[in-house]
């Protein structure tokens, strides 16, 4: 895990130069994503990248994306980091300016970062071997855009802290009228009676890929109702299922809210069908 891009360049991470006076560093002013390369095949590839784009126009950085040269981009990363399971990550800052000024200067480059980093390998359809997820439970205490995937991740930070310092893996949110929102660092779905559900997007949320990607293919190959709608707390302290989703996890089985089982406490067999599912059309997007 040693080659970056940066800017134009191939080059060691250790030789990688960013001024402190970026504003992704001084104000958190830039996006960024993660795309899964798994064996050398990308996972969302475009979604992810449109995904991006929405986020620079959210942020009014003025750059657009060719798509062909960020594939080029990645598969360069994928190929020179050699590792089977990879993460790109990608952040794009609005660049260095002489002066500390709040106000989004236009005359400046942006910054383009982009590395790998290995991830363990992509979760399979067993119940057995699938990792099990216990997770808190706190009210969402965030900004309020986010739908735009800003570097300015403190809030998220400190919201999974809350619950790694109790010893859980993952924090659901939930707002002032107790509606869930997402958890600390991935979207949320809950079943109950086989329906599958999760929140309606808005500001409150980020447009997960996986979500995306799931919702998309439990449609089109599953038979089962799946909702995207308000769901209240109460809905999900009385789910049958809780799914954690993102890029990292794909679809990952909560067991336990605040040590209270979720369910049977067991894994489900509604996520084991979306999984197999997911698994097997993860490439078509």
């Amino acid at each position: 895990m040693n080659t970056v891009y940066l800017n134009g360049n191939y080059l060691p991470m250790e030789e990688a130069r960013i001024s402190p006076m970026d504003r992704g560093f001084l104000f958190g002013d830039g996006v960024y994503e993660v795309i899964p390369c798994y064996e050398g095949k990308p996972v969302g590839f475009a979604p992810h990248l449109e995904r991006m784009q929405e986020g620079l126009d959210g942020i009014q950085l003025d750059l657009r994306l060719d798509l062909e040269a960020w594939r080029d981009i990645v598969a360069r990363l994928a190929r020179e980091n050699d590792a089977p399971y990879l993460g790109i990550y990608i952040q794009i800052s609005r660049g260095a300016d002489r002066k500390r000024h709040h106000a989004m200067p236009t005359s400046i480059s942006p910054t383009i970062y982009a590395f790998a980093f290995e991830l363990p390998p992509p979760p399979v359809a067993d119940k057995a071997i699938t990792p099990r997820y216990a997770v808190s439970a706190t009210r969402d205490l965030r900004w309020q855009r986010c739908n735009i995937k800003s570097t300015s991740l403190l809030g998220n930070v400190m919201h999974y802290q809350h619950g790694h310092e109790q010893g859980y893996q993952e924090t659901l949110l939930f707002n002032a009228d107790d509606e869930l929102t997402e958890a600390a660092a991935c979207n949320v779905f809950v079943v109950k009676d086989g329906v599958i559900a999760t929140p309606q997007l808005d500001h409150q949320k980020l447009p997960g890929i996986t979500r995306l990607m799931l919702l998309d293919i439990l449609r089109k190959h599953s038979s089962r109702t799946v909702e995207e709608r308000v769901i209240l707390r109460r809905e999900v302290d009385q789910a049958d299922e809780v799914w954690l989703t993102s890029s990292s996890k794909e679809v990952a089985p909560v067991v336990s809210i605040e040590g209270r089982a979720v369910g049977t406490g067991e894994v489900g067999d509604v996520w084991l069908e979306a999984q197999e599912l997911f698994c097997k059309h993860r490439y078509d997007y």
